[in-house]
C-alpha cells in the first residue's frame, strides 16, 4: 500500500533577524553564559541534554560549544566559525564569542547602520592587527627559548584558566612545567633537514595525586596479562622489534572483502592457524624480542610466541600507530601471508616497568634521541581528569604554535584594556580623513570606534566574576581589579599588581573605571629588560587569530538579512 504523500510546508522566512527580539535574546543568553566561563575565577557549567546521556562538565569552549544544541541557524553560524577557530588553534574560544557577541549587541544598542559598523569594524581590526604585529607594539612580549620560564607561564596561564581542573596551586604548576617538558621533547634537537615535531602520547590515571603524574621518554603502553620483567633483564641491549596492523586473530574477516570459495574438506580454522605459527618461527628465527599488534593476537599464537621469550602486546589502537612507527622505526606489516622484510623491523633501546596506583604500564624506551613522548595524567576522579586531559593537549598545541612566532601577548585582561586605548589614541586625529575613506560621517565613525573599544574593554570585564570592578590606570592603560567590599578611600591600599603582573601600582598612578568615559592618552611603553617578569601572558598566534574570526563573524552576522529555514 502507498504511504499517504503530505506536502512540504514553506520555508519559514525571517527578514532582518537582529531586529527580532528572539534572537536578540538568544544571542544575549549565549554571551552570558560563555562571559560566565572566562577566566581563572569562572563559573562551571554542567550541559545534559533532555533525552539523557552523559552530564558534560566544563568551561572550556572546545567542550561547551559542541554540548550545546540550538535550533536557531543565526547562533549555530556563530557557534561554527568559533569551534573552526578553536580546531586550529586550540585556545580563544571564549575570547573570540565573547568579543563577537559583544561586537553585535554594542551596534545594535547603539543605533549604528549595519554597513558603516562593518567597514568600521574591518577598518580597526587591521589597525590592531598591524599594531600587535609590529616592533613597536606594547603589549607583547618576546619568548626565549633558552629558558623555560615564559613558556612555563604561558602554560599555566592556560591551565589555570579552566577552572573544571579543580588543581590547587602547587598542582598547576607542576603541570604547567609537565606540559612544557612534554613539549620541548617533541622538537628534535639534533635531526639533519626538515625538523618534524614528534608527538605526546596522553595516558590517564584515575584516582591518584594529581602531583604523581609525569612525562617519559618514549612510549608507555598496556602491561600484557602475565608479563613480568623481573626476571628477565631486558635493559642491557636494543631489542628488535616488530609492529602488525592487521589482526592475528586468525578470523576469516580479516582476509579482506569479497567472496571466499573453500572447499568442504578443507580446514579453514586449521590452515590460518598454520600461518599464524609459520609467522611465529619466522619472528623466532629473526631474534624479535618485542611484538606488537594493533589488534587482537591468536591466543595460540601468543603462547608460542611467550614460550620462546618474546613479549606480546595487543590492541595498542589506532592513535598509539603513528608515536610507535616514529619511536621504533618499524614498518606496519599489514598481513600474515607474506614473509616480514627485514626493513619491516624496528628497535627499542630497552623496556620497564611503570608503576601508577593500580596501573602497570609497559615503558617502551627510545633507541637513541627521539621526539615521542608519553605524559601520565592523574586526577582524583573521572570528570576532573577528562578536563584536564583536554587542556593540556591544547596547551602542548599552543606551546607548538609558540614555533611559528616566538611571542606573546600580556595576559589578565591587560591586552585588550591597552589595546582599546590606542585605538581611541591612534583615531583622534584622523577622524576626517578616515571617516571620509570608510563613507561614512565623522559621528558614525567616532561612534563605530566606541562600540568597538567598548567590546574590547568588556572581554576584560568579563574576567570579574565575584562583584568586583575592573579598571584601567590612565599610564600604560593595564587591566586593574577591584574587590567588591574595598571603599574608595581605600582603593589605592588595594592596588598591588596589575592583570598581567607586570605593572607595579604607585601613588602617581591614576585610574578609572572601564567602562567610564576617560581622557584619550597614548600607552605608555614599560621599561624594557625590567627586572619583573609577567605572572600571566596569552598565544600571540591563536589571540590574534581569535580577534580576526571575532570581528568577521560579527560582520557576517550584522550583514544577514535574510534567514531561511526549512521546516517540517
Amino acid at each position: 500500500m502507498m504511504s499517504r504523500l503530505v506536502k512540504k510546508s514553506p520555508s519559514l522566512c525571517t527578514d532582518l533577524p537582529l531586529d527580532t527580539t528572539d534572537i536578540c535574546n538568544k544571542l544575549n543568553l549565549l554571551r552570558q553564559l560563555l562571559r560566565s566561563c572566562f577566566g581563572p575565577t569562572a563559573r562551571l557549567k554542567q550541559v545534559h541534554n533532555n533525552i539523557g546521556g552523559h552530564v558534560v562538565t566544563t568551561s572550556s569552549s572546545s567542550v561547551l560549544l559542541p554540548a550545546i544544541s540550538s535550533s536557531q541557524p543565526f547562533i549555530n553560524l556563530i557557534k561554527t566559525s568559533i569551534l573552526n577557530h578553536v580546531s586550529r588553534f586550540s585556545d580563544f574560544g571564549l575570547f573570540a564569542a565573547i568579543f563577537c557577541l559583544a561586537l553585535i549587541e554594542q551596534t545594535k544598542q547603539s543605533g549604528l547602520r549595519g554597513n558603516v559598523a562593518i567597514r568600521v569594524n574591518k577598518h580597526l581590526l587591521a589597525l590592531c592587527s598591524s599594531y600587535l604585529q609590529g616592533e613597536d607594539c606594547g603589549c607583547k612580549v618576546k619568548l626565549d627559548f633558552c629558558s623555560s620560564h615564559n613558556l612555563i607561564t604561558l602554560a599555566r596561564s592556560i591551565i589555570s584558566s579552566k577552572p573544571a581542573c579543580v588543581l590547587t596551586e602547587p598542582e598547576t604548576l607542576h603541570i604547567s612545567k609537565l606540559t612544557v617538558q612534554a613539549f620541548l621533547l617533541t622538537v628534535p634537537c639534533s635531526s639533519p633537514g626538515t625538523v618534524s615535531l614528534g608527538k605526546v602520547v596522553t595516558v590517564t590515571v584515575e584516582g591518584y595525586s594529581v602531583l604523581n603524574s609525569a612525562v617519559f621518554p618514549g612510549l608507555l603502553v598496556d602491561m600484557p596479562d602475565g608479563l613480568c620483567l623481573n626476571k628477565v633483564n631486558y635493559l642491557s641491549n636494543p631489542l628488535q622489534m616488530v609492529l602488525f596492523s592487521s589482526s592475528l586473530a586468525g578470523d576469516l574477516s580479516e582476509l579482506g572483502d569479497g567472496m571466499i570459495e573453500v572447499h568442504p574438506s578443507v580446514d579453514t580454522e586449521s590452515q590460518i592457524l598454520d600461518q599464524l605459527l609459520e609467522l611465529g618461527k619466522q619472528v623466532v628465527a629473526d631474534e624479535v624480542k618485542l611484538f606488537v599488534c594493533q589488534k587482537v593476537v591468536h591466543p595460540v599464537l601468543q603462547q608460542y610466541l611467550r614460550s620462546h621469550g618474546i613479549i606480546v602486546v595487543e590492541r595498542v589502537g589506532i592513535t598509539v600507530m603513528e608515536p610507535l612507527i616514529q619511536l621504533t622505526g618499524a614498518h606496519p606489516v599489514a598481513t600474515l601471508h607474506a614473509k616480514i622484510p627485514p626493513k619491516a623491523y624496528g628497535k627499542v633501546q630497552g623496556l620497564s616497568m611503570r608503576q601508577f596506583g593500580s596501573k602497570t604500564m609497559l615503558h617502551l624506551q627510545p633507541l637513541g634521541e627521539s621526539a615521542i613522548c608519553t605524559m601520565v595524567l592523574c586526577h582524583r576522579n573521572e570528570t576532573m581528569l577528562s578536563e584536564l586531559k583536554v587542556v593540556c593537549q591544547k596547551t602542548e598545541h599552543v606551546l607548538r604554535l609558540t614555533l611559528r612566532e616566538p611571542s606573546a601577548l600580556f595576559g589578565g585582561g591587560c591586552t585588550e584594556t591597552h589595546l582599546a586605548a590606542y585605538v581611541r589614541h591612534k583615531n583622534k586625529n584622523e577622524v576626517p580623513e578616515t571617516a571620509s575613506v570608510l563613507g561614512c560621517s565623522q559621528t558614525e565613525y567616532l561612534l563605530g570606534v566606541e562600540v568597538f573599544c567598548r567590546s574590547l574593554e568588556s572581554v576584560a570585564r568579563a574576567l570579574q566574576h565575584d562583584g568586583g570592578y575592573s579598571l584601567i590606570d590612565l599610564t600604560h592603560a593595564h587591566h586593574w581589579t577591584l574587590p567588591a567590599d574595598v571603599m574608595e578611600e581605600h582603593m589605592e591600599d588595594s592596588f598591588g599588581l596589575c592583570g598581567c603582573g607586570l605593572v607595579e601600582s604607585s601613588p602617581s598612578k591614576k585610574w578609572t573605571y572601564i567602562d567610564t568615559k576617560y581622557a584619550e592618552f597614548s600607552p605608555a611603553p614599560l621599561v624594557k629588560d625590567c627586572p619583573i617578569q609577567p605572572r600571566v601572558l596569552d598565544s600571540f598566534i591563536a589571540k590574534l587569530s581569535a580577534l580576526q574570526v571575532a570581528t568577521e563573524t560579527a560582520n557576517l552576522a550584522l550583514d544577514v538579512r535574510y534567514i531561511i529555514q526549512d521546516v517540517s
